[in-house]
């Protein structure tokens, strides 16, 4: 194909991309009061003791706000559309394995990281309930409402890549980056790290919801080991096939 033809492929794909991701963004904005009732319930748990509210900076702030939760919602939600027609841009000029291996991996890495959005979303609460807690019932809770939302936000992206990790080590492997012995050393760290990690993102007393967290991390490091460990079995057996044929030969 020549570079007019390459252009012309990218632009059709970048607008496919681009018009998903507006698509995303409107519906998300539609629903960014929604999402934010969500991400305004542990404060409302806090105004129940003490004076505890979120505030506006402002004039523009709520709708700032609204934007920049919409903006988000929209990449997350748009994903799997920007990310295929990555993948089918690149893809004709990837072998045929190639192709197999940038697809399935493209595609697990999507599930686990709208996975790990999801399950992050979903325990924010403890986070909040933790930190606020430190205050006296006394002092009063004053946020301002971005900073808190970018606060969500960051948890919420740090929860979705941290389970994308196991995804980057099997490839890692699968390009001759990384044995799957090295995988298999380093399982007591990564075992610290998740721990440690899961403390973080869940730090209240409920140690259930930080074992919830942890489990299918340990889980997903423990399939990318196996995963790995298969791979360079079979390679060395090729290997092993290709040197006895070319002696016997």
């Amino acid at each position: 194909m020549p570079v007019s033809g390459h252009l012309k492929e990218a632009r059709t794909r970048g607008a496919r991309a681009a018009a998903a991701l507006l698509v995303a963004i409107v519906i998300s904005f539609l629903l960014s009061e929604s999402i934010l009732d969500v991400l305004r319930q542990p404060i409302e748990q806090l105004a129940e003791d003490r004076n505890a509210s979120l505030n506006y900076d402002s004039i523009t702030g709520a709708f700032d706000l609204r934007l920049k939760i919409a903006l988000f919602a929209g990449v997350v939600l748009s994903s799997p559309v920007w990310t295929y027609e990555i993948f089918a841009f690149i893809s004709p000029g990837l072998t045929k394995r190639e192709r197999r291996f940038t697809f399935s991996f493209s595609l697990a890495g999507i599930v686990l990281f709208l996975s790990g959005c999801t399950l992050a979303f979903f325990f924010f609460p403890h986070i909040v309930e933790l930190l606020a807690g430190f205050a006296s019932s006394e002092d009063s809770t004053i946020l301002v409402a971005a900073t808190y939302v970018d606060f969500v936000m960051k948890i919420v992206a740090a929860t979705g890549i941290a389970f994308v990790l196991p995804v980057l080590l099997v490839l890692a492997n699968f390009v001759g980056v990384l044995s799957a012995e090295a995988i298999r050393k380093g399982w007591r760290v990564s075992l610290i790290g998740i721990i440690v990690f899961s403390a973080l993102v869940t730090p209240s007393a409920d140690v259930l919801s930080m074992f919830m967290i942890a489990i299918p991390m340990a889980t997903l490091y423990a399939a990318a080991m196996l995963i790995a460990h298969l791979h360079d079995k079979r390679r060395d057996r090729k290997i092993a096939r290709t040197e006895y044929a070319s002696l016997a030969g």
